[in-house]
């Protein structure tokens, strides 16, 4: 009675098998979201806000951060300073400036430059994913967030050659939505006056605003005080409620390993299950089953050389198997 089958790797394993797998990015694999709550336990004057899909208040064990926002000033302004952070450049909006800029930017360079903007930006607001949320990256050209009564994209559509820096690529955030699925550029970022709405970092998940773009075309009244707080934050926060709509897909490479368990007539047509056989002679609890043994495959188990189970593939239905029948059961793992 087979107890293993050891695999042929010229005939029963293809590897590396790569593919592209798109999702939707929020909670339940949802690619829409048009429902966003903050959460009463974060500071009131906070430099960035955590955005849930559920109001956290009234489904604390369900409400999940979908993604943060939040303002950023290269010389602190729009946030004030405390006890340990009184001089410009010290408080939170500088904080988070330079933190984005130690990811995003080339070393030695200090300031933001969005595409045909006249000069480097002060200050911008940002949209921000965690790894584990996104996976490996953002989908380029399958998001579209709307912020009051406009709509922004990426233009990952329009070019083959994207910009690649410390950040990976980059694409330009400009004016246009989704139709159908692909992307309609309404203003291009050349075109765009004042320069493009933003960058679009799609390796790492970020999405960065130039403020004085949102004042100037989004509606937005960015506060740039030079020792109060602002409340910038909550206000790429209203316009994200007011809009209700953020659509994003992540996207990830798959590579699986297909196993080919071939399962002959001759094969596993015996079960170890102690009602298979009678406890006292060890002969068949079914006499039907004197030289025509029937049992049936639920699972199948892949072991090392060590004989140590490292993966159980259970089958969506049983397989009946016999002297008279054979089988070969595919075994998919993806990494």
């Amino acid at each position: 009675m087979s107890v293993f089958t050891r695999f042929d790797r010229q005939n029963d394993v293809v590897e590396n098998q790569k593919v592209k797998v798109s999702s939707g990015i929020f909670s339940g694999g949802s690619g829409t979201l048009t429902t966003f709550f903050t959460s009463s336990t974060q500071p009131s004057t906070g430099s960035f806000l955590h955005i849930y899909h559920q109001d956290p208040q009234t489904n604390a064990s369900t409400a999940e951060i979908q993604f943060d926002v939040g303002y950023a000033n290269f010389n602190g302004s729009g946030s004030a300073g405390n006890t340990t952070k009184l001089i410009t450049g010290g408080r939170e909006s500088a904080a988070n400036y330079r933190q984005f800029a130690n990811v995003l930017l080339a070393p030695q360079t200090e300031k933001f430059t969005f595409t045909s903007a006249p000069s480097a930006s002060d200050d911008f607001y940002f949209v921000a994913f965690n790894r584990a949320r996104m996976r490996e990256k953002i989908d380029p050209g399958n998001w579209e967030l709307r912020l009051g009564d406009f709509k922004y994209i990426d233009d990952s559509g329009a070019t083959n050659n994207p910009t690649v820096n410390e950040g990976g690529r980059v694409f330009n955030i400009v004016s246009g939505s989704l139709e159908t699925g692909v992307g309609v550029i309404k203003t291009a970022a050349a075109s765009q006056t004042g320069g493009a709405i933003g960058s679009f970092y799609p390796d790492l998940g970020i999405l960065i605003f130039n403020a004085s773009q949102l004042d100037s075309h989004g509606g937005f009244s960015t506060g740039r005080s030079a020792d109060a707080f602002d409340n910038n934050p909550e206000k790429i926060f209203d316009k994200l409620v007011a809009a209700a709509y953020f659509q994003v897909r992540r996207e990830e490479d798959i590579s699986s390993t297909n196993f080919f368990c071939r399962v002959l007539n001759r094969d596993y047509n015996f079960s170890a299950n102690p009602t298979f056989f009678t406890g006292s002679d060890g002969a068949l609890t079914q006499a039907t089953f004197f030289k025509d043994p029937k049992v049936f495959i639920t699972q199948v188990g892949l072991y090392n050389d060590e004989n140590e189970l490292l993966a159980v593939a259970k089958l969506s239905k049983p397989i009946l198997k016999s002297y008279s029948r054979e089988a070969i059961i595919k075994v998919k793992l993806d990494f």
